[in-house]
């Protein structure tokens, strides 16, 4: 019970994080308000999920290094392919919302393992 409590905590919040990073950042749209923040948080972390398995935890936005940095801002940009009425992002605003995820995820520790 305790561990699906920590998913959906882990989801609202970076629901809220999409929220604040698409109006801080000019090439960063999030359309449909938290339901579709909350759609692109769960598509974004599934492609994470999915690019960590093939590459290891090297690309990790955990490891904190630059090429986690960078697969982070992959994994935002290509999130608008798959849900294009969800979300907009262009590579300026992905670099900046990995960067601001980043920052938040360091100071808010949601990581499941």
């Amino acid at each position: 019970m305790t561990q699906w409590l920590g998913v959906i905590v882990r989801f609202i919040v970076s629901a809220l994080v999409l929220i604040v990073v698409s109006w801080l950042s000019p090439g960063f749209v999030v359309r449909g308000g938290f339901v579709g923040a909350l759609i692109a948080a769960v598509v974004i972390a599934v492609l994470g999920y999915i690019v960590e398995a093939l590459l290891g935890d090297r690309v990790s936005p955990q490891s904190r290094g630059i090429v986690g940095f960078i697969t982070a801002a992959v994994v935002i940009y290509v999130a608008q392919f798959i849900i294009p009425n969800l979300l907009s992002v262009n590579l300026l605003g992905a670099l900046i919302a990995a960067f601001v995820i980043g920052l938040i995820d360091a100071v808010v520790p949601t990581v499941l393992r």
